[in-house]
């Protein structure tokens, strides 16, 4: 069986670091009760140096919301591989906000995710369909162009630490998650591909959900044969909710 893994991405969040400390430390604790769970916490880039030296030694793990594909540059505001290195084992690469409101192209992203893994990081690459793009029967054309062009650069898929988030564009904060079978039917498909480009590789990739993930419909995800995890927003925030979440994935017989 793949290990879960559960990655809280807290976005623009918490304002200040003496909350991103407590945050940490509360998701830490419950973290440590879900030893066969990978937690992951996501801070901002401006918390990441600190709760990264405040988790170290527990069963938490700290990843960074994105990152640039090389490692200097003149490229203000970015963020290197370089830069994480000692800081984030993970990172978000992706993910549909970054697609649409910083311009990020599917080629850019596969370039992301192959600096990742050259760099030692495990990229956790986000794919999924607009509302309009669902309506018009296009998700499992999407799902196949994103997946593609995020594994484009790498040589392989085995021993490379890939995570994929499959997150329905029209599901994140909008309180309106798919449905466990829904996600299973993206998640099927993305292990094909997988499949297709790696066999060896592709059953090590943990799946994840991500999109209004709640404590309340979590278990009806973790149930699914290819859904491995969750990438969590809003809920990431609310430790007892967070806590709930890893509690689910660590016993998936509990689905809905």
């Amino acid at each position: 069986m793949r290990r879960p893994v559960i990655a809280g991405n807290w976005k623009m969040n918490p304002g200040s670091l003496d909350d991103a400390r407590s945050l940490a430390a509360a998701v830490g604790a419950a973290a440590a009760e879900m030893p066969d769970v990978t937690t992951v916490v996501c801070p901002p880039t401006i918390w990441l140096a600190e709760v990264a030296r405040s988790v170290r030694g527990g069963n938490l793990h700290v990843g960074a919301q994105t990152m640039h594909f090389e490692e200097k540059g003149a490229f203000t505001g970015e963020t290197s591989p370089l830069m994480l290195a000692g800081l984030a084992e993970f990172v978000i690469l992706g993910h549909s906000e970054r697609r649409q409101y910083d311009g990020e192209s599917d080629e850019k992203v596969g370039r992301k995710v192959a600096s990742a893994v050259a760099h030692g990081l495990r990229p956790i690459a986000a794919v999924g369909e607009l509302a309009d793009e669902r309506r018009r029967g296009l998700t499992s054309e999407v799902i196949d162009r994103q997946l593609r062009a995020a594994l484009a650069g790498l040589d392989r898929i085995l021993g490379t630490g890939l995570v994929i988030a499959y997150e329905p564009v029209w599901a994140i904060g909008t309180g309106d998650a798919a449905s466990g079978r829904d996600a299973q039917a993206v998640a099927a498909q993305i292990r094909a591909i997988l499949r297709e480009l790696d066999e060896d590789g592709a059953e090590e990739v943990p799946i994840q959900y991500g999109g209004s993930v709640t404590d309340e419909n979590a278990a009806e995800f973790f149930g699914q044969p290819d859904i491995d995890g969750a990438l969590v927003g809003g809920a990431s925030l609310k430790p007892d909710a967070f806590a709930a979440i890893l509690r689910a994935a660590g016993d998936p017989r509990r689905s809905a």
